[in-house]
């Protein structure tokens, strides 16, 4: 009869982590090595690394019968994290190691044939939180420390090779790291060159993301190239609120499940702002795979999605953006069930008027009407009506750019839109018993919370018969009313639908 020995690991299945049981079982027959439990070719091929780290680690690998069983055998299990649970399980069944000093331990990190261990790619954040909800400890390699330590009270043991686990098995008491959040880091404005105190003249469009920034809402630029509309978007980051705990946390397990953290600094400190090129497919922007993974839409959750010179992204790609930004939630079915990844995002773009980019302006345009007309009707309209803003960005004169002088700093207008997020958060937890943005507001709520008058509603109602607006778009613009007033600290005046109806534009477009 062999022994058996019993660890934990952990799989990720969408942005969470679940327990993996590592049994080993190590009994008398003829050599072999049999690894069942669903594993894929990288897990699959832990079998080397693991015979070859134990033999280089000072340790006889045993000649016998060898069976690991990754459970629960439903899950797919992939990566290199089972490599050290594999082999501390092979050393404690053939009597290397107690088995009594690493019960309540998550274990995780793969090995190298040295036995040196090399850190995890992905979802460490994920396992520390599961470890602390199962009163577990963990041990991980060294370099994935900081990201396990980013969960409060869960005690650490990092280890660099399989000799150092053997001898902290040896000692009466281990000396553990404990995770602490330092929420002291969260505050960051973004690189000095995308403050808005950079950005000479173009007080409307400013005033625009100001808006946008203040009510979560989607934003549409269009105008020639050089209008400065791409520097625009990228300098939104530094107005935006600054991230709470659990926001950072969110969005740390996000990059950490896309293996894209920093081992050396973790956590996510600031809201994200992601900018795909146009050639990019839509697996890729909303996610997926055979074991799906986050897409840039989940990437930019918290944060903006930035689509630069929109009407060039393939038409598939643009329209599966549509759900996302009604539900800020996109789900990827598989055979094995159905993941949701969170999406709650802003959509910023830009676009130019035609495909040489001149129509409109002083300069000569090359393009046919004919090309202008098919030119923008690459954006279709039900996704054009989803963008809360649709305002035209002027090129400025050369002379107006060297006038102007002492543009307002991202850091002072940064507090206007936290003021307007307080107030919104505040309203909507009285009335409707939740805090939401005011992108996030129906028409029941908006009508409950704004006092539309015979004056307002007359205004109201011509737009919608001049700009041929959808519901929708009628709804769009009582939030982005509503948001204007907030950054005022009023309530819904006539003025303010006046401003909100000349940032929102004509829904169809300028250029048709």
């Amino acid at each position: 009869m062999g022994k058996i020995s019993l660890l934990k690991s952990f799989v990720l299945f969408g942005l969470d982590a679940h327990l993996v049981d590592v049994e080993v079982d190590v009994s008398n027959g003829l050599p072999s090595f049999n690894l069942v439990g669903l594993p894929d070719k990288a897990v699959e091929e832990s079998k080397e690394r693991v015979r070859a780290a134990i033999k280089n680690s000072g340790f006889d690998f045993p000649a016998k019968r060898i069976t690991v069983n990754l459970a629960p055998a439903d899950i797919k299990k992939e990566g290199g994290i089972y490599d050290l649970p594999i082999a501390l399980g092979i050393l404690i069944a053939s009597g290397h190691i107690d088995e009594k000093k690493f019960k309540d331990f998550l274990i995780c990190g793969e090995l190298s044939l040295s036995g040196n261990l090399r850190a995890a790619t992905s979802g460490v954040i994920q396992a520390a939180i599961l470890a602390r909800e199962k009163k577990l400890k963990m041990i991980l390699p060294v370099e994935n420390a900081s990201e396990a330590g980013l969960v409060d009270t869960l005690k650490i043991l990092p280890i660099g090779n399989l000799q150092e686990l053997f001898s902290l098995s040896k000692e009466k008491e281990l000396q553990f790291i404990e995770g602490k959040f330092d929420s002291s880091t969260l505050d960051s404005l973004g690189a000095d060159e995308f403050d808005f105190a950079n950005i000479k003249g173009l007080i409307l469009p400013k005033r625009a993301l100001e808006i946008a920034a203040a009510g979560a809402h989607n934003v549409l630029f269009s105008g020639a190239p050089g209008g400065g509309k791409t520097m625009l978007a990228r300098s939104i980051v530094s107005i935006l609120p600054r991230l709470e705990e659990g926001e950072s946390i969110e969005i740390t397990k996000i990059y950490s499940a896309s293996g894209l953290l920093n081992h050396s600094s973790p956590l996510i400190t600031y809201r994200p702002f992601r900018a795909p090129h146009h050639s990019i497919s839509k697996v890729a922007i909303i996610g997926g795979g055979t074991i799906p993974k986050p897409g840039e839409i989940t990437l930019a959750h918290r944060g903006v999605l930035f689509l630069d010179e929109i009407a060039e992204f393939p038409r598939n790609v643009l329209e599966s953006l549509r759900q996302p930004l009604e539900d800020k939630i996109i789900s990827i079915s598989r055979a094995r069930g159905t993941i949701d990844f969170p999406a709650d995002f802003m959509l910023l773009a830009a676009r130019n008027p035609c495909p040489c980019g001149n129509a409109g302006s002083d300069k000569e345009c090359s393009c046919s009407m004919s090309q202008i007309i098919a030119y923008n009707k690459r954006i279709s309209g039900p996704l054009l009506d989803r963008f809360d803003i649709n305002f035209k960005v002027e090129k400025i004169p050369f002379c107006d750019i060297k006038k102007s002088s002492g543009e307002e700093p991202s850091s002072k207008i940064r507090k206007r839109v936290e003021c307007a997020r307080l107030i919104q958060a505040k309203r909507s937890q009285k009335n409707l018993g939740r805090a939401k943005t005011n992108s996030l507001l129906s028409q029941k709520e908006l009508e409950k919370l704004i006092n539309i008058d015979a004056k307002m509603s007359a205004l109201l109602e011509q737009a919608v018969e001049k700009f041929d607006l959808s519901m929708r778009g009628y709804v769009k613009i009582l939030r982005l009313a509503l948001t204007i007033a907030d950054l005022e600290d009023k309530e819904v005046k006539l003025n303010h639908v006046v401003q909100a109806l000349q940032f929102r534009g004509q829904t169809k477009g300028d250029y048709e």
